[in-house]
């Protein structure tokens, strides 16, 4: 892992740009720096070395030895890289480049290092865009193709590591993360009202244009071609996420299937030059990958967080987490996060985020990423499992809706309605049943409804419902069950914009690489085919991957309910302590800006009464204030 930066287009003192760019990054790659500059073409490069440690760095050079196209040409006798035709900047992981390799190799191509990077550039020559049918792996990479005069850029698959791009006065410019952008002198920051607007629904940045004005995200699976003649880039899908459910797959079968993907996975993404370990907590994903992992590495480390609150374990993973270290005879370090500690890094996690993130179990990955950084560089987790298995407990939702499938929608509705009126219990009940889930399921986070952001937001909104957001994503599955519809979401949406930014962003923070094996081609591969009683029943989720984990857990550890970093702000923000932290934040020039400051207050004191659990509602709006602070502030 690493964090790759550059430009496109003349800007003055461009040496100084870059340095200043590649300088942004440094907590991605505490190893070493490289930079590459040809006319109007800038690559940066910050290294993480898990692989090739005593190899060169990037950026990496090789010299015209095959001709891009989708089919092997002669290759001459040697090759080497002391000429620029073709470099390469890649941050992440080619998990498949030996094999890679050998078909090059025995297609007479050569080698100057041991790197998954040189691998990945020459399948670009040999093969161009048709070589990500082949790739396993996460990455976003830039690679300039002297002999096409283009930039070619691209991000995997799931899209686990992050691409961000800006159209500048200059030309073209491109960051792992945003904050490397701002260093270029023709991007000025801009807070994008469009962004803010979403965000109040889904917690976290949605749409492809981030909270920067003018500054994008590369979307997964998707790969981009610039001319350095003033042109907009070219932007083209390379894959999609299909289906290919097999309705007669038994529990039984899926299990075996689940299992042998995830061995090879984890096999795969073990391999490095430097030590292993694993994130552990009391969720059956991290124990699986665990106890995987742990068959191939004796003297395994782990590592945990909690919460240190008077509700004890409620908020609490570290005691089943020692439990499973135990059973395994394994390490497991563990770390309790103090109030004071969670609350004293929020400007910290927002920075690192470069967008306004108000899942709070970023701040747990961020402790969890600190523990780690002392004694590794390589950590494996569970990301990913929820979505492809359906491990949250609100996909059970289209099974419970069945009970009532007799009963006309409008009628249900109706009676929601009522029971809202009387304020009696039940209401949202009939509102979900009688509700199609293109309308009531945006994704996993669910915040302020559009009435509420218009009456919370300052500035005129446009109004674009949340629903509006997901409906591509709903158009591509219409042919599938419900439960199939919610987790196609999830991997769109909230995987790559929640989760897995905060997985990449923490982990970074400190140096630290985190491999999801659980986001693997192969694994999709099993998922994809799965029917719903092998993922959920009316009681139980992610009912085939416990089958599967029971090959190397006891059934106890397999059949544990998630808890997912259950971060205890519903309770500190009762606290007069936060509650005037967060009511100087609500009333001050800031907030009045943006918020109407009356609601928001009425948000918190509502709260505070216990009237109503605000709790995700001033979350998501105080980590907005938060970010804003460090990035306009």
């Amino acid at each position: 892992m690493s964090g790759i930066c550059g430009f496109v287009g003349e800007v003055g003192a461009p040496e100084a740009v870059l340095e200043a760019m590649c300088g942004a990054l440094a907590h991605r790659g505490p190893d070493g720096e490289g930079r590459y500059l040809d006319g109007s073409v800038a690559l940066g490069h910050r290294r993480l070395a898990l692989v090739d440690i005593e190899g060169p760095g990037q950026p990496l050079i090789r010299a015209t030895g095959a001709k891009a196209a989708a089919a092997f040409s002669p290759p001459p006798d040697t090759q080497s890289l002391d000429t620029g035709d073709y470099a390469i900047v890649l941050n992440g992981n080619i998990y498949n480049y030996r094999e890679l390799r050998a078909e090059l190799e025995a297609a007479g191509y050569a080698f100057e290092t041991g790197s998954d990077t040189e691998v990945l550039l020459v399948s670009y020559i040999v093969w161009g865009t048709a070589l990500f049918e082949r790739l396993r792996g996460m990455f976003a990479f830039a690679i300039w193709d002297r002999p096409r005069q283009e930039l070619f850029c691209a991000r995997d698959f799931f899209g686990i590591k992050p691409f961000y791009y800006a159209q500048a006065k200059g030309g073209f410019v491109f960051a792992s993360e945003i904050k490397a952008i701002l260093k270029h002198p023709d991007v000025t920051p801009e807070v994008n009202l469009d962004a803010l607007e979403q965000y109040l629904s889904f917690q976290y940045s949605v749409l492809p244009e981030t909270f920067f004005k003018g500054v994008f995200k590369l979307a997964p699976a998707h790969y981009l071609v610039l001319k350095p003649d003033g042109t907009a880039p070219r932007t083209t899908q390379y894959a999609r996420m299909d289906y290919a459910i097999n309705k007669s797959l038994t529990v039984q079968e899926a299990s075996r299937r689940i299992h042998e993907a995830v061995q090879d996975s984890v096999a795969c993404h073990k391999d490095a030059d430097v030590e292993v370990a694993s994130f552990l907590s009391s969720g059956v994903d991290s124990n699986y990958v665990t106890a995987s992992l742990s068959a191939h590495s004796p003297g395994l480390k782990t590592f945990t967080v909690g919460f240190e609150t008077a509700d004890g374990e409620k908020y609490n993973e570290i005691a089943y987490a020692k439990q499973a270290s135990d059973h395994l005879g394994i390490e497991n370090y563990s770390h309790l996060i103090s109030e004071d500690e969670f609350w004293g890094c929020l400007e910290t996690v927002q920075w690192h985020l470069d967008e306004p993130g108000a899942d709070p179990a970023a701040v747990a990955l961020y402790f969890g990423d600190r523990a780690a950084a002392g004694k590794v560089k390589l950590m494996l987790s569970g990301e990913g499992s929820d979505e492809f298995f359906a491990g949250y407990t609100i996909y059970q939702t289209p099974l419970e809706n069945k009970k009532l499938s007799w009963c006309p929608r409008p009628l249900l509705r109706a009676g929601s309605a009522l029971l809202r009126a009387c304020r009696l219990r039940g209401a949202n009940y009939l509102w979900r049943a009688g509700t199609p889930i293109e309308e009531q399921f945006i994704g996993n986070a669910s915040i302020f409804t559009v009435d509420e952001r218009t009456r919370l937001l300052k500035h005129s909104p446009r109004g674009v419902r949340p629903q509006e957001v997901t409906a591509p994503y709903y158009r591509e599955v219409a042919h599938l069950d419900d439960v199939t519809k919610m987790q196609h979401i999830d991997l769109n949406l909230w995987q790559v914009g929640d989760i897995l930014c905060a997985t990449d962003k923490m982990g970074m923070a400190h140096g630290v690489e985190t491999r999801t094996p659980f986001l693997d081609q192969k694994v999709w591969g099993v998922a994809r085919t799965l029917p719903v009683p092998c993922k959920v029943t009316r009681t139980t989720s992610k009912v085939a991957l416990r089958e599967a984990a029971k090959k190397l857990l006891p059934k106890e550890f397999c059949e544990k309910r998630k808890l997912g970093f259950p971060v205890p702000i519903r309770v500190w923000l009762k606290e007069d302590r936060y509650y005037s932290r967060v009511l100087e934040a609500f009333t001050s020039p800031t907030a009045e800006a943006y918020f109407h400051t009356g609601e928001l207050v009425r948000l918190l004191d509502g709260h505070r009464q216990e009237t109503a659990d605000n709790s995700r509602k001033i979350w998501t709006v105080y980590m907005f204030l938060i970010w804003h602070r460090v990035y306009f502030e």
